[in-house]
């Protein structure tokens, strides 16, 4: 019974971390081996529709200027784009930097409930067919929208995800490498899932929805983005991917910012597969139920406690193998404690301000499977609450 247990968790870390990449390559592979993608031309520009480009924003003074300029200098006919910020609760000179742009419509209210009331709110106030979602603190290229709504010819595609890019990895220590790391990662999952069929969620530095499929989200949604977009996905849209459209944002300054970051996505992680349910149905979601599950569920459920349950599974097989020498359990047990140690010295290389490519990876990715499992905690505490307000993780 141990060493079934062992080899179960086994298989669900690796196969949630690489196996699933070589399954959706070569199903994307054999896919289009019979159906060859579609070529989406650019839209003339009689013929592009009106967009909203969202902002929700908290006390984001220091970026304002930044990303007004980055957005008035993108790529799309000035009267058929609209510049909107919520920015309830800010109190410092957001709502003061943004009245010197007289294209912007700004939407306060002094009481803080969260991005996802903000969001909310603001979504009554946008009467564009298309929405484009973005952080105040990131900065997007200037033939996003035209990339983006060129998306949105193909009537099955209900939301558009943008590709999220880390920058100032060279300068932000193991917190912005591993963060960067992780998304390039991450990006290519999304594209292959999007080539297959969908892609299993956006982010919300940069992703597009038709205005007639948005919902209303319960005030305490931890990851707004996820839940919006996979919302559509369970209404049978698809998300395509689109990354010729992308958001460059700083990594985290540090690991403790990074730590409050992957905590709340984790426990947003976890609130999500709750809200989701019936995305879990294979036989009303089909092959949604399969990308679903392997892409997201695995990782925000299962999958950590598999990854640290591995080396007490392991003693425990070495400990009742009755006498009998088995060289194969004990040298998982030497890669596995290899992992650990590695990873210990990649934390304290990170604390003394140094840098190993060699190290951060296996610290990074236990770092990041820790942070799980504090996600269950943080949704405890958080379970009656019904403001989404939290933290905000500062960048470097």
């Amino acid at each position: 019974m141990l060493e079934f247990l062992f080899w179960t968790c086994v298989f669900i870390v690796f196969y949630t971390y690489i196996g699933y990449g070589i399954i959706l390559y070569g199903l994307v592979k054999l896919k289009e081996l019979f159906h060859k993608p579609k070529t989406i031309n650019q839209v003339p520009d009689e013929e592009l529709p009106d967009v909203t480009l969202l902002v929700a924003a908290y006390n984001e003074e220091e970026v304002v200027r930044a990303k007004m300029n980055n957005s008035q200098a993108l790529d799309y006919p000035a009267d058929k784009l609209k510049f909107v910020w919520v920015t309830d609760g800010s109190t410092d000179r957001t709502c003061e930097l943004l009245s010197e742009y007289k294209r912007v419509q700004v939407l306060h209210q002094p009481l803080r409930s969260g991005k996802t009331a903000a969001l909310n709110r603001a979504m009554m106030h946008v009467n564009t067919p298309i929405v484009v979602f973005t952080d105040a603190n990131t900065l997007i290229n200037k033939e996003a929208i035209r990339e983006i709504v060129k998306c949105f010819s193909d009537p099955t595609v209900g939301c558009v995800a943008g590709e999220k890019r880390v920058t100032g990895e060279n300068t932000t220590g193991n917190a912005g490498r591993g963060e960067g790391l992780y998304w390039k990662y991450e990006s290519t999952l999304k594209k292959l899932d999007s080539r297959l069929y969908s892609a299993m969620g956006a982010a919300g530095e940069l992703f597009a929805i038709r205005k007639e499929l948005f919902e209303k989200m319960p005030n305490n949604t931890l990851l707004d983005d996820f839940i919006l977009s996979m919302r559509i996905v369970s209404r049978g849209y698809k998300i395509a991917y689109q990354p010729h459209a992308f958001a460059c944002e700083n990594g985290s300054a540090n690991m403790h910012e990074e730590e409050k970051r992957k905590i709340r996505i984790a426990a947003g992680g976890l609130q999500s597969i709750a809200r989701l349910y019936p995305l879990l149905n294979p036989f009303r979601h089909g092959i949604v139920t399969f990308q679903y599950i392997s892409h997201r569920v695995l990782r925000w459920s299962v999958t950590p406690i598999a990854l640290f349950a591995l080396p007490i599974l392991n003693v425990a097989v070495l400990c009742t193998n009755t006498g009998k020498f088995s060289p194969l359990y004990l040298l998982t047990m030497i890669g596995q404690l290899s992992l650990f140690l590695m990873a210990a010295a990649g934390s304290q290389q990170e604390r003394a301000g140094k840098r190993s490519k060699l190290l951060y990876i296996p610290y990074y990715f236990l770092f990041m499977n820790t942070n799980v499992l504090k996600g269950y905690v943080y949704l405890y505490k958080r379970r009656k609450g019904e403001n989404g307000a939290w933290e905000k993780s500062l960048r470097a």
